[in-house]
């Protein structure tokens, strides 16, 4: 990839039919995972599943941080949304990825039903739990969609100084939500590999490597 690709403009890019096309299906899918959002994690909540004993719970006592993950997650939605703007190759591989993502998640948690956490204390983002449903979830466990969104805007954004810090936010994330027994221990540490994968296959069907 040459910068000149990676730099143009929307106005170039949407010159490009083949960016065009992408980036309708691109939306469309996405807009199709959101739609049965409610329905799935409502099927995942009435669900019965597997309670794990996590050593690592158990030496945290539970604390509410939700605010201070709040704000690392909407700080770093914002910066994606900045650079999505600037441009428009980024946004298009962050969606693909995005997609992916997703559909990972409905994979995994098909297949790996799982009890809250002891302790869990009921996260508060307004904003996230619009695509949840009027219900807070507390089975979206594996893995952790907050912690592995972040690191998949990390691996997509292309400053070094703009990956260091949403590297840091999906971190302190991650670390949050096991404070506030919002996940499992493995729950967090799978993340990255689930972003990464995401990534790799994003990278390949937006057609940018």
């Amino acid at each position: 990839m040459n910068s000149s690709y990676l730099d143009a403009s929307w106005k170039i890019a949407w010159q490009d039919k083949t960016f065009r096309l992408k980036t309708g299906i691109g939306l469309a899918t996405i807009c199709i995972i959101f739609s049965f959002f409610p329905l799935f994690f409502r099927y995942v909540e009435l669900r019965h599943g597997v309670q794990l004993n996590d050593w690592v719970l158990s030496l945290l006592p539970p604390h509410d941080m939700s605010l201070s993950i709040f704000i690392c997650i909407w700080v770093t939605v914002l910066l994606a949304i900045i650079r999505s703007i600037q441009n428009p190759y980024f946004f298009q591989l962050t969606l693909y990825s995005y997609c992916l993502l997703c559909i990972l998640r409905y994979i995994t948690l098909s297949i790996v039903p799982l009890e809250p956490p002891h302790g869990l204390i009921p996260l508060v983002d307004p904003v996230s739990n619009l695509f949840y449903g009027k219900k807070f979830v507390t089975k979206d466990l594996f893995f952790s969609g907050h912690t592995s969104t972040l690191l998949l805007i990390s691996f997509c954004l292309q400053q070094k100084k703009d990956k260091y810090f949403t590297l840091l936010t999906g971190t302190t994330v991650g670390i949050l939500v096991l404070i506030q027994h919002v996940h499992y221990t493995i729950d967090v540490i799978t993340s990255p590999f689930f972003a990464l994968i995401a990534y790799k296959m994003g990278k390949k069907l937006a057609f940018l490597q």
